[in-house]
This record gives C-alpha cells, structure tokens and sequence, in this order.
C-alpha cells in the first residue's frame, strides 16, 4: 500500500495529465459530429484491418490441414483411376481386342438386354428383353463381344429365351482357328467357364492355347467368332477322336450386353436347311 501511494504522489502530475487528456478527447470526439465520425471511421479500419490480419493467421494455419485432405484425395482418385485402367484393360482382353464387333457388323444386329440369366444348373437359360416386335425369331444365333452366347429358343412379344452355351442341348458348329479341323460344341455341366468340342479328328494338330470359333457350317452363326481357347486335349469315349476342353470367352456370370443376329441370309439357309430336312424324314 505505500508503494502505491509513493508512485502515485511522485507520478501524479503524469496521471492528471492522462485523466484530462481522456476527458478532453470524449468531450471532443461527443460534442463534435466530424471527430465523431473521423473516430468512427479511423475505428472501423483498424477493426478491419485486424480481422483481416487474423483471417489470413487462420488460413495459414489451416493449410496443413488443408494440404492433408488434398493427399487423401489425390491418393483416392489415383486408386480410382488404376482400376477404371484395369478394367479398361481387362474388357479389352475379355472381347478379344474386341474382335467380334467388326465382325458382327456385316450383319444386321438387334441389340438386347440380359434380364435373367442361370449358370448353375444343367440346363441353363437366359431371357432378353427383345422379342417378335423387334425382329427376333427362334433359331436366331445370339452374341456379345466377348463371344458366342447362344440359340434363340422361344420369342413373344417382347421377350425371348436363349439356350446357351452352358445348356446341354447346345450343340454350336466351331472349328480351330486358322486350321480346317472342326466340330461341335458342348457343356458337360460343371464350370461355368468350360464347355469341351467333340469329334475333332485323331489326325488334327491340336495344340493348348489355341482359339477355338464358330466354322459358319450352321445356319446360325457366321464363321468367326470367338467360343473360347483350348486348355486339355483328351480322348473321346470310343477313342476315334479328340475332346477338347474350351476354356470360354464369354463371361456368363458377368453377362449384361447381347446383340441377336437377325441377317436375312442365314434366316434363309436355316428355312431351307429346315425344309430339306422335313422332305427327307417324309421319304423314309
């Protein structure tokens, strides 16, 4: 306490002096409208240059942060980015750097949808959403650019049922691709991947990793595309002919995207081949 009183009895004059200054600039500043408001406006700058001041103190500050969300992000869309690549890659693969579309194209193709499909029974079925009202009639060869897919077995309307490749009533004309050695196609059941060409003649030369294609013989589809590739050669049950295991290229599981062939010329082969047929069960 007499600190105190000894500070404010030697520094008294310098406080009164204070004092009245503050008393004069209110006096000043409240009963003059321009001091006023130079006091006004000179205030508010200092405020906004200090809130500004402290905004850019906050956004530094909240660049670490900042640059730690981007790293998380760039690290995300380049993950994103490897797997569309991969996937990019890998439907090139699967259709067989895409083959089958240039092919298809000479023909008239009715594009369809897959709305039921089954992979695990012995005889398996899938439905299109395409029907009489686009074109599409029994018999008609069905494909997709991976591949072979299968027959046409029933249309209405609106809607048509396809005997696949995994269904043993399928019975596709194919041949080895680059050779003249041919036979027919068919699933045993078992692996939705696999299906085996029979009757391929002893004297063929077979070889694993070879393409195994539709031969055109039939009336169904054209020569050319795509069934699968060769991963066994074995003996046929009497031992006068090959059994080939046919590693499939198309993906059964995974199938969204068909086209039915529905070209004039082979709608004709097939009525004619059909006809001849019936005029020979007649003669017997």
């Amino acid at each position: 306490m007499q600190n105190l009183l000894a500070f404010l009895t030697r520094y008294y004059h310098w406080l009164l002096f204070l004092l009245l200054e503050v008393v004069s600039g209110v006096l000043l500043f409240r009963g003059n409208s321009y001091q006023g408001s130079v006091l006004i406006s000179s205030a508010n700058a200092v405020t906004g240059q200090v809130n500004e001041w402290s905004s850019s103190a906050e956004q530094f500050f909240g660049l670490r942060q900042l640059n730690e969300q981007l790293t998380e992000r760039n690290i995300m869309l380049e993950a994103e980015l490897q797997a569309l690549r991969e996937q990019a890659m890998a439907d090139s693969t699967d259709s067989v750097q895409n083959k089958e579309l240039p092919l298809l194209s000479q023909y008239r193709l009715i594009p369809a949808k897959v709305i039921s499909n089954q992979v695990n029974r012995p005889d398996n079925l899938l439905t299109i959403n395409r029907g009489t009202a686009d074109g599409v009639k029994p018999d008609m060869g069905v494909a997709c650019g991976q591949g072979v897919v299968g027959v046409v077995y029933m249309a209405s309307e609106h809607y048509a049922v396809v005997i696949p490749v995994l269904n043993s009533r399928s019975h596709i004309s194919c041949a080895i691709r680059g050779s003249n050695y041919f036979g027919y196609l068919v699933w045993k059941g078992g692996k939705a991947a696999e299906a085996y060409m029979e009757d391929v003649p002893r004297h063929a030369f077979v070889d694993r990793g070879e393409w195994v294609e539709t031969s055109g013989f039939s009336a169904i589809f054209p020569p050319g595309l795509t069934v699968g590739r060769i991963t066994d050669i074995g003996n046929s049950a009497d031992g006068l002919s090959y059994s080939l295991r046919i590693r499939l290229s198309t993906d059964f599981a995974r199938l969204r995207d068909v086209c039915v062939i529905a070209d004039s010329s082979f709608m004709e082969r097939n009525t004619l081949l059909t006809q001849a047929r019936d005029s020979l069960s007649q003669t017997r």
